[in-house]
């Protein structure tokens, strides 16, 4: 039996054990759920570094009780002297995914923390940076042990990182790649986020930080500037959100493909489904999916799309959009892969205010790229671009680029509130579907929900083809009946990397808080 943990004054999930501890950690300090999300994100820079850094990006969903909830988006533009000829003078038809042409969008993640601290101000608290980044210091100084997912994923990539400046130095072991349990330093790291500590936050884009910060890109031979990194600035921002019987759930605006998640649980709602897990579930899911992406791929800077994000949620539009999904047979539909290693992260503090995050580097390990002063590994999220200069992706001076990132929050009618969220690029809004379902519409504990297993429309990074993936554990007879369907199904080992490491806490409104973490990755429930 799948159990949940359970509390009352506090609660935090994270992919890795030791950054939901970071977080706990400033809640029993009498901290709110901001100052608990910033020490636990921090923390996860360290000992989940192939997964998210302070060369990445982030989105804040934050909720008070009694007030509407609101983002924070922290996604960093290209360049000013980012666009297509530099790309095309090298002979390139894309953008490369590794090295430092890669690394061609500014970091938005250390400002995401700062702008989530001025709200944590508010509040009426206060948050020094020393205790928020104390333990972040401590692992980059003292070391932190390598998970099986960083070794994994470094024994994938070896081929296409190790040349890349900066990242065998930093992620290797004698030119190897670390055994899982080896232990670790990123000295320079460490004193990365001490000068933050000592300095501020605004120092990473404005200061003598930015200062080498700037020096480290134009040394490894990215195109970015210390005017990029000065002009840099995230903001506050509206929620998109759909109603559901007894709930209505939040999601962020493009550029992430928020909008996609709520379009699968809204379609998903309008069909007929009997019970979780068997093959009117998934069915349901992966069909409202395929719509769902055909609308997403028309998503990516807001200045640029055509389409109204809203438009798409209206009731109207949705019961026409079901109508297209046959119950027993599955539609073909386009592959638009979306790769993405990301950490989501929630928590909950005393006075019910709630954070659901999520900060990523992209891809494993993002562009490869480390500073050689400061540490930092920088991401590549601008290899969401295109460089045919069609739509929303296409590549221009200080745009924005698409993002798989979308963290969730849900408000019940009978007054729980739920964050919820999980890394993993196309398997987000698919993985999101499945919690949310469970839980929201099949009454499973929230625990269960994320740990029974899931589903992925899409292909694999490198495969050609497009399966529906399937972990070990759904009925045979689930299983004959999708491939009746049309589904093109495989199936994958149980607790798969695969299907993204997710997590949630639910605050009921007697006070109880329930919470989950994910076994497919290193993390735990930290509560008290």
């Amino acid at each position: 039996m799948v159990k949940t943990p359970r509390a009352t004054r506090g609660m935090v999930t994270t992919p890795h054990h030791l950054a939901s501890q970071s977080g706990l950690a400033q809640l029993r300090a009498g901290r709110s759920a901001i100052a608990a999300v910033v020490a636990a994100a921090a923390t996860l820079a360290v000992v989940y570094p192939h997964m998210s850094g302070l060369g990445g990006d982030g989105f804040w969903l934050i909720s008070e009780p009694g007030r509407e909830p609101f983002g924070i988006q922290a996604a960093g533009r290209s360049g000013q002297a980012v666009d297509t000829n530099l790309y095309e003078r090298r002979g390139l038809s894309s953008i490369p995914a590794r090295g430092p042409l890669a690394a061609n969008t500014v970091a938005g993640t250390v400002d995401g923390w700062r702008r989530a601290l001025e709200v944590n101000e508010e509040w009426g608290e206060r948050a020094d940076l020393e205790p928020l980044l104390e333990d972040a210091i401590f692992h980059a100084e003292n070391g932190a042990f390598v998970t099986h997912s960083q070794e994994a994923l470094t024994r994938e990539g070896y081929d296409e990182l190790v040349d890349v400046p900066g990242f065998a130095s930093a992620f290797l072991t004698s030119g190897q790649c670390p055994r899982q349990g080896e232990k670790i330093k990123y000295p320079a790291l460490g004193e990365t986020f001490r000068r933050l500590a000592r300095h501020g936050l605004a120092d990473f884009y404005q200061g003598r930080l930015a200062t080498e910060i700037a020096a480290d890109l134009s040394t490894v031979g990215s195109p970015l500037t210390a005017g990029d990194l000065a002009d840099h600035s995230g903001a506050a921002c509206d929620l998109l959100s759909v109603d559901l019987p007894g709930v209505r759930v939040f999601n962020h605006q493009p550029p992430t493909q928020g909008l996609a998640s709520l379009m699968i649980l809204a379609l998903m709602q309008r069909l007929e489904i009997p019970q979780a897990d068997g093959f009117a579930h998934i069915h349901a899911a992966v069909e409202a999916t395929k719509l769902a992406f055909s609308h997403r791929n028309r998503i990516g800077d807001p200045e640029s799309m055509q389409i109204k994000p809203a438009a798409l949620l209206d009731r109207a539009y949705l019961d026409s959009l079901a109508t297209r999904i046959d119950a027993r047979k599955a539609q073909p539909w386009e592959t638009y892969p979306a790769k993405g290693d990301t950490v989501w992260l929630g928590a909950i503090d005393g006075e019910g205010r709630a954070v659901s995050y999520i900060q990523s580097i992209y891809y494993d390990f993002g562009s490869g790229v480390v500073l050689p002063q400061t540490g930092i590994l920088w991401q590549n999220r601008g290899v969401s671009f295109r460089l045919d200069g069609i739509g929303p992706r296409a590549l221009e001076p200080w745009s924005l680029p698409f993002h798989t990132l979308n963290p969730a929050f849900a408000q019940f009618e009978d007054g729980r509130r739920l964050v919820y969220g999980t890394m993993g690029g196309d398997g987000q809004p698919q993985t999101l579907a499945a919690i949310f379902s469970r839980y929201a519409m099949f009454g499973q504990g929230l625990q269960e929900a994320v740990s029974a297993p899931r589903w992925l429309l899409g292909r694999r990074w490198a495969d050609e083809g497009a399966s529906l993936k399937l972990e070990d554990g759904f009925s045979p007879q689930a299983v004959d009946e999708l491939r009746t369907a049309g589904h093109d199904v495989e199936l994958i080992e149980s607790h798969s990397d695969l299907m993204g490491h997710a997590g949630a806490i639910v605050l009921h409104a007697d006070g109880l808080l329930e919470g989950a973490a994910d076994p497919r990755s290193d993390g735990a429930v930290a509560a008290w």
